[in-house]
């Protein structure tokens, strides 16, 4: 099940959305620039949760560590992670950064990212394995997606043994599935000590977003300052 798009257009220009599209861009092509030396960068500027963990206890300096929980939402192993990344990202991130408006939405953003990123963390406390990629931020973008519109119709890619079928879906059906496909998949890698990906990133991403865009959204009611649709 691959999203196209969304039949749900935004009311404004989706500024930040798109300057992140564009900082990710930049920042592979960058690390495509520095040849051989790439794995050494992303071994730096990766999130490592070990050295978080030894930060933590004192043992490192703490600046070091914590940075790279920033600087991982922008890094990426390769193509097909980065285009899959943005693409969700350009589906999914207008009608949010419309809702929030744009200074929020780059706070959710990060705060997404730093909470999925938590998640990793916490539940592989020694990996010296370098976590790089947005998914974790723009889990927390799905998940806001869910709750806002959950009606909003994905037209969606859906391979049926050797034929594809495209049909418009409700979002919370096709977020759903996505949320049920990481929950799974992160629940089997359990205890695997090798690379690939950070599934409980995904599903800590996709809660927080939940959460956080509830929790949002009863506060400008309070206020009067939400209008739904």
């Amino acid at each position: 099940m691959f999203p196209i798009r969304d039949d749900n257009p935004s009311q404004s220009v989706p500024v930040v959305t798109r300057a992140i599209i564009a900082i990710n861009v930049v920042a592979f092509l960058f690390e495509l620039s520095l040849g051989p030396d790439k794995n050494w960068f992303l071994n730096n500027w990766g999130l490592v949760p070990a050295r978080l963990m030894y930060a933590s206890l004192g043992a490192l300096p703490l600046q070091g560590p914590v940075t790279t929980v920033l600087s991982s939402m922008f890094l990426h192993a390769g193509w097909l992670h980065l285009l899959g990344n943005m693409w969700y990202l350009w589906i999914f991130g207008d009608n949010v950064e419309d809702r929030l408006g744009r200074v929020r939405f780059t706070l959710f953003y990060l705060a997404g990212g730093g909470a999925s990123a938590m998640l990793h963390v916490a539940l592989n406390p020694w990996s010296e394995i370098p976590t790089v990629g947005a998914s974790g931020a723009i889990a927390a973008v799905l998940g806001a997606y869910a709750v806002l519109f959950p009606r909003a119709r994905v037209v969606t890619l859906i391979p049926i043994f050797f034929f594809f079928q495209i049909v418009a879906l409700p979002a919370l059906l096709v977020l759903g599935l996505w949320f049920v496909f990481q929950f799974f998949s992160g629940t089997f890698a359990l205890g695997s000590t090798g690379g690939g990906v950070a599934w409980w990133a995904h599903v800590g991403g996709f809660v927080f977003g939940m959460i956080a865009i509830t929790m949002l959204r009863r506060q400008a009611r309070r206020s009067e300052a939400w209008v739904e649709d």
